[in-house]
């Protein structure tokens, strides 16, 4: 592994690909709040995290879990409305700590994965003040899921094709086309529950 006798070898979170250390240090001596977003397949979380001589303290947390426990979500999680109503629900815990600005830490996800900034958009529209390019957000359309109700409709005249790809939607019986009216509600149940009135 080594190159000659001034080879250094990089940290181990550098090597296994988990910190770029120069982008962190730059975050890091920005003396704000960090908005972390990490997404995977099936779930995405995103918090508000604080840099401390002691380690990184994490002020606000939200789960896409908590939207099935808590707000009766019945989509996957993983993908960009859930993304969005995740970063909403961060956005409205911030808030709600005294939490007015951030910066985006994406750390080494791709600057083009979109449910980062599906995430991202969420935190915005709660009113937390983050830095952003208006051209990584996605449209609004995508963020309320329209794209999804309107596959569905193409779908439909081939029935084996839209109960496979739609099973999930199904099974919780939740018609793919009504997509928007669902997102619409649960988003509602976020922002009521944050705001003193009841979950939806």
């Amino acid at each position: 592994m080594a190159r000659g006798p001034r080879y250094c070898v990089p940290f181990r979170r550098r090597r296994e690909g988990k910190t770029d250390y120069k982008a962190r240090k730059a975050l890091v001596l920005s003396g704000k709040p960090r908005l972390v977003a990490r997404g995977s397949l099936k779930n995405m979380i995103v918090q508000i995290i604080v840099a401390k001589p002691c380690g990184d303290e994490v002020i606000v947390s939200a789960h896409s879990k908590e939207l099935t426990r808590d707000y009766r979500w019945k989509a996957p999680r993983g993908n960009i409305p859930a993304s969005y109503l995740t970063g909403l629900l961060c956005g409205l815990k911030a808030k709600t700590k005294g939490v007015e600005e951030a910066i985006l830490d994406i750390g080494l996800c791709s600057s083009a994965k979109n449910v980062v900034f599906a995430a991202l958009k969420g935190v915005l529209d709660a009113g937390v003040n983050v830095p952003y390019s208006e051209e990584r957000l996605p449209n609004e359309g995508r963020i309320k899921g329209e794209h999804i109700a309107k596959y569905a409709e193409i779908l439909a005249p081939n029935p084996e094709e839209y109960q496979t790809r739609f099973s999930k939607y199904l099974k919780q019986k939740l018609p793919p086309e009504e997509f928007p009216k669902h997102f619409a509600k649960v988003k509602k149940g976020i922002t009521a529950s944050l705001s003193g009135g009841k979950k939806a």
